[in-house]
């Protein structure tokens, strides 16, 4: 195989390791359409195939009314305990079908209390449908492991809340935490106490920055509030001049810190203007400890597959770019060292023996 030329099967083959997917994000369009009729949500259509297209449609719209709007569907599916064991299990089940083995799912749990569910029956019920994903996935023969990361949302105020979640849950499946929504007007440092908490307990977090908002989010991300990793930080760039690293961008590189990169969801945001010049290519480059990450995959109409064909097809990338991507994103897993190194040794290594 030639360093740009890598055929669609091996592509799907690849072992695979994603850190940053929601999952309100990710549904089957044909869930989303059962489950929507179960409880009478109205949907732009009930025909799974021009759902997901009204999906990819309204991300790519450049409205943000129409993007928003996209999670308000996937969420009014996810109010009871029958849709949470549902979408978490068949989100397990999908990405075993791309050939990831390890994930990180987010979400937020106060988003999920609409009919009436408590924010540990909503953490428990999620857990639980997770397991169920991952015993069908290993009794297949294609084993996924997946922890989770609770998300607290920014713009709101129970984002302490979903931190003591996080750390009640930490031993039974929750693996850190994050939070999500507004960038731009609601920086990291306004929840500073749930991060000094998290901090106290040994609880690591990622946090959403250098996205919709530049350097100033990633400083206060890291410098402030202490994040051990970033989501999306493609705004770093803004750092680096001519291929000399600022002091941030410097720190970022050389204190290993991940950036959970979703090419992408990217290019629908406006982060980005195209593959070929997202800035993951130039940081890997750089020796950044970039990774590779689908975000939405509904919204975005993607998957690590699609996201790694695309950046060989349109960014040169070949195997050994994947492959380091991999590792970068097994090495930064929220799991202990011992795990993380297993599955580099056991899993990563040999599958990228093409």
């Amino acid at each position: 195989m030639s360093s740009t030329r890598i055929e669609a099967a091996a592509l799907r083959r690849l072992p695979k390791a994603v850190l940053h997917d929601h999952l309100d994000g990710g549904l089957r369009p044909a869930t989303v359409v059962e489950l929507a009729d179960e409880v009478g949500h109205t949907l732009p259509t009930t025909d799974p195939d021009a759902l997901a297209a009204w999906y990819f449609e309204a991300a790519n719209s450049g409205d943000l009314v129409r993007y928003i709007a996209t999670f308000e569907h996937t969420l009014a599916v996810m109010q009871t305990r029958e849709g949470l064991l549902r979408t978490a299990e068949e989100y397990v089940l999908d990405l075993a079908e791309d050939g990831v083995f390890y994930a990180e799912v987010r979400y937020a749990p106060e988003l999920m209390l609409k009919s009436g569910l408590t924010l540990p029956e909503v953490v428990e019920a999620v857990q639980e449908g997770l397991a169920a994903g991952m015993a069908k996935a290993a009794a297949a023969g294609t084993p996924v492991r997946v922890g989770t990361l609770l998300c607290g949302m920014r713009m709101f105020d129970r984002v302490r809340e979903a931190a003591d979640l996080a750390v009640a849950f930490r031993d039974a499946g929750v693996v850190g935490f994050d939070i999500a929504g507004a960038e731009d007007g609601f920086p990291p440092a306004d929840h500073l106490a749930a991060f000094e908490h998290l901090r106290r307990e040994s609880v690591p977090f990622t946090i959403h920055a250098g996205e919709a908002h530049g350097l100033p989010s990633i400083h206060q991300a890291l410098q402030v509030c202490g994040a051990q990793r970033i989501g999306h930080g493609v705004r770093i760039t803004e750092d680096i001049v001519d291929g000399k690293l600022g002091r941030l961008a410097g720190w970022v590189r050389d204190r290993r810190i991940a950036l959970e990169m979703c090419p992408t969801s990217n290019l629908q945001t406006g982060a980005a203007t195209s593959i070929a010049e997202h800035p993951i290519t130039a940081l890997k480059d750089l020796g950044f400890r970039v990774t590779l990450n689908t975000d939405n995959r509904l919204v975005s109409g993607t998957t690590m597959t699609r996201e790694m064909s695309l950046l060989v097809e349109e960014a040169g990338w070949g195997v050994e770019d994947l492959r380091t991507v991999t590792v970068n994103a097994v090495k930064s897993a929220f799991i202990p060292f011992d795990e993380r190194k297993a599955l580099i040794e056991d899993v990563v290594l040999p599958g990228y023996l093409l």
